[in-house]
């Protein structure tokens, strides 16, 4: 029989969101205010040290739905290579637009940044990743540098974008060339019926020179050809701004086995991320 005080410590230490392995959870935390509950964030920290690199994760779900709870593996994968983890939700259509979805996106970036002292990260080091409409968020947030810049960031923070399967990075290109492979239901719900939107709302339209792009990692589903060609797009107009792009292709994978089996040690697409996460590849 466990004695009374050795029961005490042990609820202690799950109320602290601490497990076997030792991974902090911290849960709710709004990012900004009013406090809204589709403006909060997790965090799953090491236990120890300090400086982690950071990575904020954006849960897809057709930018009408998802919950930042859905992140299977990742959390562990991460903080066993010394990563922060920090999964965020944000507000859907139709009660807001992309453009805030994206302001959503930017000002939890800006939370963890200016709190990553707090649960042991690095405020310059954060990589944005996200799968399916969390894909296009984040590579959005990571080429259009007017929504970091509203929360007085740079993209200099950046040190990654890692966009997993998606086909709107060029959504009129996505429309023009859809051939067989049709544009998803709704998409003018979402990102409204004009081209002058469309352009905007598209990561390629917001990729040039000089504006401290990170470096892309592109994964897709390899028998996906609406996000083969998207993928491939957005690697070459990146590419051509002298910013750092490589596309996997996953093999054997679906839309939605691409981001729950990611973190799992045998998978490809994981081993080609962590390998990413390893080097630096920022222009200099």
């Amino acid at each position: 029989m466990l004695r009374p005080i050795l029961v005490f410590c042990l609820l202690g230490l799950m109320t602290l969101g601490l497990d076997a392995a030792e991974m902090m959870v911290r849960r709710d935390i709004a990012y900004c205010q009013p406090t809204n509950e589709r403006q909060l964030l997790d965090i799953y920290s090491p236990s120890a040290g300090q400086d982690h690199p950071i990575i904020v994760w954006i849960h897809g779900g057709g930018w009408t739905k998802g919950n930042k709870t859905s992140v299977q593996n990742k959390p562990r994968a991460f903080t066993e290579r010394g990563f922060v983890f920090v999964s965020t939700n944000y507000r859907f259509a139709p009660v807001v637009g992309v453009k805030e979805m994206v302001g959503d996106v930017a000002k939890a970036i800006r939370w963890a940044h200016d709190h990553a002292k707090e649960f042991g990260g690095d405020p310059n080091s954060v990589y944005v990743m996200g799968h399916s409409a969390g894909a296009h968020l984040a590579a959005l947030v990571c080429t259009d540098d007017r929504y970091l810049t509203a929360e007085g960031l740079s993209l200099s923070i950046i040190k990654g974008c890692v966009p997993v399967d998606v086909s709107v990075y060029d959504i009129p290109k996505r429309i023009r060339d859809s051939g067989a492979t049709a544009p998803p239901p709704g998409l003018e719900a979402i990102f409204g019926d004009s081209e002058e939107s469309h352009q905007d709302l598209s990561p390629v339209t917001h990729i040039t020179k000089g504006k401290n792009i990170p470096p892309f990692l592109i994964l897709h589903v390899a028998d996906r050809p609406e996000t083969k060609t998207q993928s491939q797009w957005l690697a070459e107009k990146l590419e051509g701004a002298s910013v750092w792009a490589e596309v996997v292709a996953a093999e054997g994978k679906t839309h939605g086995t691409i981001n729950t089996e990611l973190g799992l040690s045998e998978d490809k697409p994981t081993q080609s991320l962590f390998k990413f996460l390893a080097e630096d590849h920022r222009k200099p």
